[in-house]
């Protein structure tokens, strides 16, 4: 709206001001966009200097009360200096020197972990001793005790997930100390939670209630690699097993509903033939990728970035996006769909198919 200058309207905006009132005629265009415009940047972070950083700060910083964790958030640069990889997720890089242990605390934010490669530490989660190993994906949701040990003399990385942003604008944040150690310094081969709910197809009679969280504490990467395998096998054989030609995808469930794992959080492992070049498509909301094997590039709104073994990048709300695979690429994802299709704000436009 267009308006002329004049003593009383100069008034009316300083009584505006006064009264902590603005008007939408002066904002529509920032408040209702024709599209998404968010201020969160694509950016890619490189493994290499993530690891050596993490490294650096596990030989000058401790891990213990006061800072509880060795964890390097990825920090947006489009968010002014925030340390959130997008407006709803956070995302770091978490070290843990040889027998170092990490203090036991529980929030009640959601998380999880992802581990590109290393072995040795165990997370203890309400009192659940956890196996962590290569390719495989932990949860901590919300309001779960939890610390860290690493029963090794070598230092292990790996990446954290989390709906910190999403939760500190909404004020819905709680905080709690726990144990100084770990409740339990057990080092089994598979949780309790696994083996009580790891079986194809079966659920326990002692658990027919729905959970919020999935009671799983481990996705183990020989069945996400298996079933990545068997999609393309069966893509050979000429069945419907991939999202498209060459490019074999699963997604991280919650077997007490088969939805997400977490109400915050979706994730899902992808893998791509060779050569292979996805459609570009746009999506509302946010999406983390961490590369998990192999080479390849992903193409953000027309700039490409090569990537490898490690690299993480963030694709902001309505920015295009697509991949493709030098090698066999294998990429693991994590994203805030769940709360965008909770809220029914989800929107998905493909290159050639429909919005």
């Amino acid at each position: 709206m267009t308006q002329g200058h004049s003593p009383e309207l100069d008034q009316l905006y300083k009584d505006f001001a006064a009264e902590h009132l603005n008007p939408l005629w002066t904002q529509l265009d920032d408040l209702m966009p024709e599209h998404p415009a968010p201020k969160a940047v694509p950016h890619v972070w490189k493994w290499s200097r993530l690891y050596e950083l993490a490294k650096r700060s596990g030989d000058l910083v401790p891990v213990g009360r006061g800072g509880e964790r060795r964890a390097i958030g990825l920090a947006n640069p489009g968010l002014g200096g925030r340390p959130y990889v997008s407006p709803t997720l956070w995302a770091a890089i978490q070290y843990l020197g040889g027998k170092e242990t990490a203090p036991e605390h529980r929030h009640a934010q959601n998380a999880f972990r992802f581990v590109v490669e290393g072995e040795g530490v165990w997370t203890v989660v309400n009192g659940d001793p956890v196996r962590m190993s290569r390719g495989d994906l932990l949860l901590t949701p919300g309001w779960n005790f939890h610390g860290h040990h690493n029963e090794t003399d070598q230092p292990m990385a790996w990446i954290d997930g989390l709906d910190i942003p999403f939760s500190y604008q909404n004020d819905v944040g709680f905080f709690e100390y726990g144990s100084e150690r770990v409740t339990d310094y057990a080092t089994p081969n598979f949780s309790r939670g696994e083996r009580l709910w790891c079986h194809p197809g079966l659920r326990p009679l002692s658990g027919l209630q729905n959970t919020v969280s999935s009671p799983i504490g481990a996705y183990r990467w020989e069945f996400t690699d298996r079933a990545l395998t068997e999609q393309l096998l069966l893509e050979d054989e000429g069945q419907p097993a991939t999202v498209e030609q060459g490019h074999a995808a699963v997604r991280y469930v919650n077997p007490t509903t088969g939805g997400d794992v977490m109400p915050t959080i979706r994730a899902e492992f992808h893998r791509l033939r060779p050569g292979v070049e996805t459609a570009t498509r746009r999506e509302v909301g946010s999406t983390v990728f961490q590369v998990f094997e192999g080479d390849g590039a992903v193409v953000i709104d027309g700039a490409t970035h090569s990537l490898e073994k490690g690299d993480m990048f963030v694709i902001p709300s309505w920015v295009p996006w697509s991949l493709q695979a030098e090698s066999r690429f294998d990429l693991f994802r994590f994203s805030d769909a769940p709360i965008m299709e909770r809220l029914h704000f989800d929107r998905v436009h493909i290159d050639g198919g429909n919005r």
